[in-house]
């Protein structure tokens, strides 16, 4: 049985961690998050200490660790900005960590962390489910048995409506989430990746607060993309079926369905994680440099390679 600790235990994506360490049979030590609303705590580890103030966990962890009491892992599920300095508090303390994604929001930092690991002894465990999924094992598949020279042509779409709060919030700040590509893009350009190959290629046509579209060539794709999390970019079908949220990833003119098949995702990592076969700084690279880019990159001002949903931004 493994020790862990979790960070950001009141966050949207923590009962998934919650679960896994449960469902893996492990047992949470520690958790900490500055608000106070975990309740959730108590139908997983009721027993579980648990502080509000960074400071006081941090002291708990190296307390306990005098004590023999070393964690094996963190787990940190906290706003995109914290990840780095936090995954480097786990790092110098001798503790493994699993990272939800995005890992980092510069890629620089993958090269810093990369250096606490040579330096510390332990080691960055990532989050990237998509790669779990087999949907997406299949179409990977799929296209490695493809003839070498096909590219295939590609429109993802995703669409996920935010009220006023997200802008209030830390995601509706770029030196804090990454901008709306990143914050819920990344894990589709790892999945492109994951899939296609190296990106060769990497173009914004359009970025806000809002919205980010662009069009994007790997190895063995060609890819046109629309985010956003405002409702008013809906395409009809979605906005007729009274959708708020919107999800397609059209492969020449087929569908790929994953719609289902999450529910297990994250307890899978932890099992790979746990089996020492988890995915580190270096498979995380080609996602957060893609990201960075479209973050830093100017606009392109050419209408060519324009995904359809650019009529809605182009007037």
């Amino acid at each position: 049985m493994k020790k862990f600790a979790l960070i950001g235990a009141a966050g949207y994506i923590a009962p998934r961690h919650l679960n896994a360490i449960r469902d893996t049979g492990n047992d949470l030590a520690v958790a900490m998050d500055i608000n106070d609303s975990v309740g959730i705590m108590d139908s997983h580890f009721p027993e579980a200490e648990f502080f509000t103030e960074f400071e006081d966990f941090a002291a708990f962890v190296e307390d306990e660790a005098l004590k023999g009491n070393k964690l094996d892992y963190i787990s940190i599920c906290t706003p995109n900005y914290l990840h780095a300095p936090q995954m480097k508090f786990a790092l110098k303390n001798g503790i493994d960590v699993i990272c939800e994604k995005p890992l980092v929001l510069a890629s620089e930092e993958i090269d810093l962390l990369k250096q606490y690991e040579e330096t510390y002894g332990a080691k960055v465990n990532t989050i990237l489910q998509l790669r779990l999924h087999p949907s997406i094992i299949a179409l990977r598949e799929k296209v490695q048995n493809a003839p070498q020279d096909k590219v295939f042509d590609v429109e993802l779409t995703y669409m996920t409506s935010r009220g006023k709060w997200y802008l209030k919030s830390w995601k509706g700040v770029d030196n804090k989430s990454g901008g709306v590509a990143t914050n819920i893009g990344v894990h589709f350009y790892d999945m492109l990746h994951f899939i296609f190959g190296d990106i060769k290629h990497n173009e914004v046509h359009h970025r806000d607060e809002k919205t980010a579209s662009g069009y994007m060539e790997y190895e063995r794709a060609r890819v046109k993309w629309f985010l956003s999390i405002d409702a008013n970019n809906l395409p009809d079908n979605a906005v007729q079926g009274e959708k708020k949220t919107y999800r397609s990833i059209n492969i020449e003119g087929e569908e790929l369905e994953f719609s289902g098949g999450f529910t297990d995702l994250h307890t899978q990592s932890y099992r790979r994680i746990l089996a020492g076969n988890g995915y580190g700084l270096e498979d995380n690279r080609t996602a957060i440099t893609t990201v960075e880019g479209i973050r830093k990159m100017p606009i392109e001002t050419s209408t060519a390679n324009h995904h359809p949903l650019m009529t809605k931004l182009v007037k």
